[in-house]
């Protein structure tokens, strides 16, 4: 008798957990996030790839309703209406907010890496070597902003951009009028390029008007599918002003913090795997671009010109030192990057092998 009231009493305790249940799981947080980016490029199907895992990762208990730049607020405006509760979060870039907080360039698009780190570097500082909560210090203490920051989608080595006629040298750079935006902008103006400062989705029309005359983006496939080639026809690679750019999710702090423990972690986890998915889909559209372009677009690729990628270095460390010395925030995130990168980039070209010796030896020698 008393097995049968045990196994009873569970079975009706079961019943209940049960009856529970479906109650909890149609709750559904409605999250509305605007992209920056054109909805024609990688970025914006990576921010979906992001949003559909985050649904099916949470059985539906997150709604993600995505929007196209400039739905709302326009995009240099994401950040305030992100903090405001006008949007629950943007798919953006740090380089926006240079303006309002210098440092914020040391989170997204930074010569040099910075000190030579890659994406992966980065992505290492940021969640192994205290970058995260740095990146949260920027917004929360120092923006005073109520955003809490993920990185999301690869950006990777940033072409020098598209030009309207060649270039050999720094001489060449002086008096173009050419898109930049952030601290980038600021190198090449010290280098004599007059810079105008528009997002991605005002690039091709001003272009097309003749307001400007030569672009930067982001590399070969995002480049062709936002329509640059269809205005200019001389593109320059391997560029040192933003070798190691991943751009950013911002989530209103309150909305963020008011869900479960559970599907905060799922935010986060769907950003990291969206930021590696978009490195592979990128590597592989990104050779595949660059055949159509020579092939179909008469696109003439080159490589930057030595001097320009010297300069640039020079001229960036010149702008970041200056920076160290008046905000103690920037020398704060700027000596963390070094104090990583002297341990983590020597050592990773001590470990790995000379990949340009397998590329000279495959597809550089003469057949």
């Amino acid at each position: 008798m008393m097995l049968r009231k045990i196994v009873v009493g569970a079975a009706a305790g079961l019943l209940a957990v049960a009856m529970s249940f479906p109650a909890a799981s149609q709750t559904v947080k409605k999250l509305r996030i605007q992209s920056a980016f054109p909805t024609s490029g990688l970025f914006y199907q990576n921010l979906e790839y992001f949003a559909n895992q985050v649904e099916k990762l949470s059985g539906g208990r997150i709604d993600v309703e995505l929007l196209a730049p400039g739905t709302v607020v326009p995009p240099f405006e994401s950040l305030d209406a992100v903090a405001k509760g006008v949007l629950d979060g943007a798919h953006t870039a740090p380089a926006y907010w240079v303006g309002k907080e210098r440092t914020a360039t040391l989170f997204g698009p930074a010569p040099g890496g910075p000190f030579g780190m890659d994406e992966v570097d980065y992505m290492s500082w940021i969640y192994d070597a205290g970058g995260l909560a740095l990146y949260r210090e920027l917004y929360q203490d120092v923006l005073k902003r109520d955003v809490v920051p993920f990185p999301l989608t690869w950006v990777g080595d940033q072409a020098l951009g598209f030009f309207k006629k060649p270039i050999q040298g720094v001489a060449d750079l002086k008096g173009r009028k050419c898109r930049q935006t952030g601290v980038t902008a600021e190198v090449f103006n010290r280098l004599g390029m007059a810079t105008v400062n528009l997002p991605g989705g005002e690039i091709v029309p001003a272009g097309e008007r003749g307001v400007i005359e030569c672009a930067e983006w982001v590399g070969p496939a995002e480049d062709v599918m936002v329509g640059f080639h269809t205005i200019w026809k001389e593109y320059y690679l391997a560029s040192m002003h933003e070798p190691a750019t991943v751009v950013e999710l911002i989530l209103n702090g309150k909305t963020f913090r008011d869900l479960p423990a559970d599907l905060q972690e799922i935010i986060r986890a769907a950003t990291i795997e969206a930021t590696f998915r978009s490195l592979m889909i990128a590597n592989k559209r990104n050779a595949e671009v660059l055949a159509e372009m020579k092939e179909k677009h008469g696109v003439n690729v080159h490589k930057v010109p030595e001097e320009i990628n010297k300069k640039i270095l020079e001229t960036w460390d010149e702008i970041a030192r200056e920076a160290a010395e008046k905000n103690p925030f920037f020398k704060k995130v700027y000596e963390s990057q070094r104090e990583f990168a002297s341990k983590v980039v020597p050592a990773k070209n001590t470990v790995s092998a000379p990949h340009s010796m397998a590329i000279d030896h495959y597809f550089n020698k003469k057949q």
